[in-house]
């Protein structure tokens, strides 16, 4: 009987603490407007504020997001314009950030994760096919029309697919944290720096030292 009170004493405990668990810890002033003139004397988690007293409307406004972005630049024909702290430096310490997506047709944004922040996307051009998979290794997908939107949890692997053969899409997401992260599957398991081991490599994907290879080489690794 000890031995179960004791598990559950510690049990209602995690839950406890993981509910109060939060992607970006909150801010403790009504802002905190990034400072992006100067690099940061030392390194903390986030951008350091400018004087409260130096705050303007230009600090929370951008037209980043306005025009469309260059999707010939990517071999898989998407691109992604972000509005953050860089351009948009009254998000800092809000645990917000958004993204603009252009994908050509045919264009894909390959599977991938962002470790630090759930996503919601939101079509507002095109038609797309997007989907998840759990860690249970089960595939949520869904073909989206205008106006539709869609949530990919926090990081777990994800992609968005034109199925317009004839003209671009378009789609803006919201994510949980002003810094995201973005991991690639194929990136990071065939461009990394130094490379992973081909043995590896083959002993996971089940091919051979030549397929490393041509991978490699398709990617740019």
């Amino acid at each position: 009987m000890r031995t179960s009170s004791t598990f559950a004493r510690f049990f209602i405990g995690l839950v406890l603490l993981l509910g109060l668990a939060k992607p970006d810890p909150d801010p403790l002033q009504d802002y905190c407007i990034a400072n992006t003139n100067t690099p940061p004397p030392f390194f903390m988690n986030g951008a350091h504020c400018i004087d409260p007293s130096l705050a303007s409307t230009t600090h929370f406004v951008t037209s980043a997001l306005s025009k469309p972005g260059n999707t010939t630049a990517s071999q898989f024909g998407y691109s992604v314009t972000i509005a953050n702290t860089t351009n948009l430096p009254g998000l800092n310490t809000m645990g917000l950030t958004m993204s603009r997506i252009d994908i050509a047709r045919d264009g894909l944004v390959p599977p991938h994760w962002h470790p630090r922040a759930s996503e919601v996307t939101t079509l507002l051009k095109g038609s797309l096919l997007v989907g998840f998979v759990d860690t249970s290794n089960r595939l949520f997908t869904q073909q989206l029309r205008v106006g539709d939107s869609f949530v990919f949890p926090k990081g777990l692997v994800h992609f968005l697919f034109n199925l317009d053969s004839v003209g671009p899409a378009m789609c803006l997401s919201g994510f949980s944290s002003q810094a995201p992260g973005l991991q690639s599957a194929a990136l990071a398991s065939f461009t990394s720096k130094p490379g992973i081991p081909d043995e590896v490599l083959r002993a996971a994907f089940k091919i051979n030292g030549q397929d490393v290879a041509k991978i490699r080489r398709n990617l740019g690794g």
